[in-house]
């Protein structure tokens, strides 16, 4: 059994920064990562043209900038580097292949104890510390709905977290369902490789360029959020004139204010749109109803055979199926009980970080705040 004040679950960039701000404070604590690596959701699990959406400046982690030669947005491997170089700066030395299964709060020694597997050897090790920090993200199991007949499907069904590159798909009937960035972004990458693509977009969506959303999130410092959604909305109809002609219409509340009260970001268009407009990507505005062999049938009886459907339906967290005490922070479907920007704190030294749907920008304000708050506590005591 190890003590130490803190335990981080989880080496994605919320835990690596978690533990560079504990050392800065020299807070004894360690990493247990399942994965053999840090950041194995960029690493293994991002399609490779990938390129953070937003401007370097909004995707550092703290204590670390991004050096003036930094390209204004960074692609996957960049990324990558950035993390690597991050990690040598502040020694940071996660355990790797440590699978928790199983972690409690002990009333009677008000401490967190943690079991873990290591799962190369399969035996168990034992934890015990102050303060646990849940750092596996909102990305942790790729979630696909249940769509009756899906079973039946006779072609390939793929988690855009398993989607590479649209490379194999050549002269495929490609179906992609979900119309974020993820979807929008399969969508373009499926159709530069030859694919025959579809993208199913049931919902109301706002689109920019990336221009315009860095811009927006500069005007936020000094303007309020109603203000700068009125200004770049305008901008973006001008840019992109009226798509709901393409089966593309724009939800009634702004992108900013949809953002804070509920998570969802808006789509930064890499190019799909004119892809749409030109007819080479397909926009079907409906539900599917059910899936029979490769048949899909939507609603009003259309229906369409694919070969390959891509889900690019979003992800869960799964720490309620290790963390026995999780109601001290999150709610039954793994994320925080409360509101944002109190989302990070709950109770009995439990926190969470990376779980305001707020992307690398917001995992730097949660990790800041965790960090501030078990200074401050250990200092109290």
């Amino acid at each position: 059994m190890e003590e130490v004040s803190v335990i981080i679950v989880g080496a994605g960039p919320s835990g690596l920064a978690i533990s560079a701000c504990l050392s800065q404070n020299f807070i004894s604590h360690i990493i247990l990562e399942k994965e053999d690596c840090s950041a194995s959701l960029w690493r293994k699990n991002a399609y490779d043209r990938l390129k953070l959406h937003l401007a370097s400046e909004f995707c550092v982690l703290p204590l670390m900038p991004h050096p003036p030669s930094a390209p204004t947005y960074l692609s996957k491997d960049e990324f990558v580097q950035y993390i690597d170089s991050y990690i040598a700066c502040f020694n940071i030395n996660p355990l790797y292949c440590r699978m928790v299964e199983f972690a409690a709060y002990d009333e009677v020694e008000n401490k967190w104890r943690v079991e873990a597997k290591k799962t190369l050897e399969g035996t168990s090790e034992t934890y015990v510390a102050k303060f646990l920090v849940i750092a596996t993200g909102e990305n942790s199991e790729g979630y696909i709905p249940d769509v009756p007949g899906l079973e039946s499907f006779e072609g390939e069904i793929v988690h855009s977290k398993y989607y590479k590159s649209g490379s194999k798909y050549e002269t495929k009937e490609v179906l992609v369902v979900g119309c974020g960035n993820s979807g929008m972004e399969i969508a373009y990458d499926l159709n530069d490789w030859g694919a025959n693509t579809s993208i199913l977009i049931r919902n109301p969506v706002h689109v920019f360029t990336k221009e315009l959303i860095n811009e927006g999130m500069r005007m936020l410092k000094h303007l309020p959020v109603h203000v700068v959604d009125n200004i770049i909305t305008s901008l973006a109809n001008m840019e992109y004139g009226d798509l709901s002609k393409y089966g593309i219409y724009q939800p009634k509340k702004g992108p900013f204010h949809l953002k804070f009260i509920t998570g969802r970001a808006p789509v930064i268009d890499v190019g799909t749109i004119e892809k749409i407009k030109e007819g080479a990507i397909k926009v079907i505005p409906s539900h599917i109803v059910r899936i029979e062999n490769k048949k899909v049938i939507f609603e009003n009886d259309a229906e369409k055979e694919f070969d390959v459907i891509v889900f690019a339906t979003g992800y869960r967290s799964v720490a309620n199926k290790w963390l026995k005490d999780y109601k001290y922070v999150l709610n039954d479907e793994g994320m925080p009980n409360n509101d944002f920007p109190n989302h990070w704190k709950g109770d009995r030294g439990l926190y969470c970080a990376g779980l305001s749907n707020r992307g690398l920008f917001g995992v730097k304000m949660d990790v800041e705040a965790i960090a501030d708050d078990i200074n401050q506590t250990l200092k109290l005591h």
